[in-house]
This record gives C-alpha cells, sequence and structure tokens, in this order.
C-alpha cells in the first residue's frame, strides 16, 4: 500500500505540472489495462476510472504515488472510432507532453498477452524509442493465460520487441506487481540521484 492520490488531468500542455517529480508513464493501445493496473500498484481501486469502453480515457491523468513520483494515465492509442479530429488532438496532446516533460522516469509500454504485438503496439515502441527513455514492456491480463500459454506468449512478445524482457501481469490477481514496483522504484531513485 503507497498513499496515492489523483491530481488533474491535463487536456492541453498548460496543464502539464511544474517540472520536479519523476514521472512514471503508462502507455498503450486503447483497452489494454492501463488504469486497471495502476489501481492494482496503488492498492486503489477506484483511483484511476476505468471503462470496458475503449477511448475512454480522454486526457493525461496524473497521480501522486508517496509525495515522491506521478503515475502518467495517457489516452489509449489506435482507437478508430473516435473522431479524426479527437485523434489528433490527443496525439497532439502526447507528442507535446514527450517532448515536454524532462522528467519522465520511466514508460511501461502495455500490450495484451494474450495475442501478439499488433502493429500500432510496434509503431509505438518504434515512436517510444526515438525519444530514449527507460522503458519497461509489461503484458496484462496474464490470468486469462496458462503457464505454458504465458510462456509462449513472453517469448513471442519479446522477440517483437527486440529482446526486450516482458512482465507478465495482471491487475486481477496481482501478478507482476513486484517486479513493475521494482523497476519504478529504481528509476525514481536514478531521476531522484540526477538532480543532486
Amino acid at each position: 500500500m503507497v498513499q496515492a492520490e489523483f491530481i488533474k488531468s491535463a487536456v492541453s500542455e498548460r496543464d502539464f505540472p511544474s517540472k520536479g517529480i519523476p514521472e512514471v508513464v503508462f502507455t498503450g493501445r486503447s483497452n489494454v489495462g492501463k488504469s486497471s493496473l495502476i489501481n492494482r500498484l496503488a492498492g486503489n481501486q477506484k483511483l484511476a476510472r476505468t471503462s470496458s469502453t475503449p477511448g475512454k480515457t480522454q486526457s493525461i491523468n496524473y497521480y501522486l504515488l508517496g509525495r515522491r513520483f506521478y503515475f502518467v494515465d495517457l489516452p489509449g492509442f489506435g482507437y478508430a472510432k473516435a473522431g479524426k479530429s479527437a485523434i489528433q488532438k490527443w496525439k497532439d496532446l502526447i507528442e507535446r507532453y514527450f517532448h515536454k516533460q524532462s522528467t519522465i522516469a520511466l514508460v511501461i509500454q502495455l500490450v495484451d498477452s494474450r495475442m501478439p504485438p499488433t502493429g500500432i503496439d510496434l509503431q509505438l515502441a518504434e515512436w517510444l524509442d526515438e525519444f530514449q527513455l527507460p522503458r519497461i514492456v509489461v503484458a496484462t491480463k496474464s490470468d486469462k493465460l496458462s503457464n505454458n500459454r504465458k510462456s509462449q506468449q513472453s517469448r513471442l512478445i519479446s522477440k517483437f520487441m527486440g529482446g526486450r524482457s516482458v512482465v507478465m501481469s495482471s491487475a486481477k490477481t496481482g501478478e507482476g506487481s513486484r517486479e513493475i514496483w521494482k523497476q519504478v522504484q529504481l528509476a525514481a531513485s536514478e531521476a531522484d540521484a540526477s538532480k543532486t
């Protein structure tokens, strides 16, 4: 358990928090489980609003964890049923976020453990690599797979992601939470050390 609180929703660049606090960014396709994972890690199922409707998160949402760093929930990528102008607006906002925020300590890219990474997943990975930010790949909804299938999917996803290690995760069972927290705390500590 860690103290966690919602801080704000950013719908434009002027809404970004002032720099200084490390940011851990959750990104991935629409409906991949970003908000559910945030709730699981924070130990608060009501912290981030979840929905079975893809594209529900339309702003950049900030949650302060332990008064030490932010969890940042980005809008889902690739939701085709949203209007073109809305999609472009989200894309522009996210691009400005990555260009402007120098306090990003870690990017957590979520993919669905039940399938190979999609074209959108791979495009996002390539785009994130351009920013040269620390990044881990988390495969969500692993509770839907047998242990044998988990191993197969982990290897497959890693192959698609250029050999990166993959954390199998379930917001339902908590699988992977300890490893994710380990990566988060390491990244936040390194971000703190770089400021001194």
